[in-house]
């Protein structure tokens, strides 16, 4: 049993509640154990210069850790480090992958995830929750007849896992992931599909057995994660 009684192949509780703001054009708290992050989506009638022209739109991210959402008060940087960088990054590769681009026009759809609480996986939490509230902001896009469609091409969630005192752990709190040998995140679609596996050895380089067995044991994780994440959009998707 790990310290919060779970098994290791257990998730944290996931809650996910849509609408949790009232001018994002899809707003969601998610929370998983006690990591709670605010993930909102609005759309722009723009687009970056690399897009202009090519009747295709744009998805990206932006995150960043409150002051309050650690111990110790850190401080909001007006510009990422390279850690945030390094994740907003990795939210907007992984819902770019979600969407059809060329079905939502010359819009960009801005993904903002702001960590209110930390308690490790804050990463996979945002794609989570980002993915819900992109879902929502797109839906009520086609709603409002400004595209035909919903064009969502795969659903996608993402989750972390890890080797702590030699046993692969499911969804590592902060504390677990500070004791790692090593740190593994996984974002897959709903359907069994690899959008990123990042993969780090922290202490003595992990073997392919063990990184077989961490991929199964993100890959169940996310089977359970996208029922929580279909529950929050009930009958939106039909994907």
């Amino acid at each position: 049993m790990r310290s919060d009684g779970r098994l290791p192949e257990e998730l944290r509780p996931m809650t996910i509640q849509r609408d949790y703001t009232r001018y994002a054009h899809g707003s969601v708290l998610v929370t998983a154990g006690e990591t709670r992050v605010l993930c909102t989506a609005m759309v722009e009638d723009r687009v970056p210069p690399h897009c202009a022209g090519r009747r295709t739109g744009w998805v990206t991210a932006e995150y960043c850790m409150l002051p309050s959402s650690i111990p110790i008060r850190k401080s909001l940087q007006r510009e990422p480090d390279g850690r945030a960088r390094e994740i907003q990054r990795l939210i907007g590769r992984s819902l770019r992958a979600a969407v059809d681009r060329s079905q939502i026009g010359e819009r960009t759809v801005w993904i903002d995830c702001n960590v209110i609480q930390a308690d490790g996986g804050t990463r996979a939490a945002s794609i989570c929750g980002g993915f819900v509230a992109l879902a929502d902001a797109l839906w009520k896009l086609r709603d409002a007849g400004k595209i035909e469609t919903l064009p969502i091409k795969h659903s996608v969630a993402a989750v972390s896992v890890g080797v702590v005192e030699g046993r692969p752990l499911l969804d590592l709190t902060s504390a677990e992931d500070q004791n790692a040998s090593v740190d593994m995140n996984v974002v897959m679609t709903h359907d069994g599909r690899f959008i990123e596996v990042q993969g780090t050895a922290e202490g003595e380089p992990f073997t392919g057995d063990q990184m077989t067995e961490l991929v199964a044991l993100a890959q169940k994780g996310v089977d359970e994660i996208k029922q929580v994440q279909m529950a929050a959009l009930k009958a939106h998707l039909a994907i």
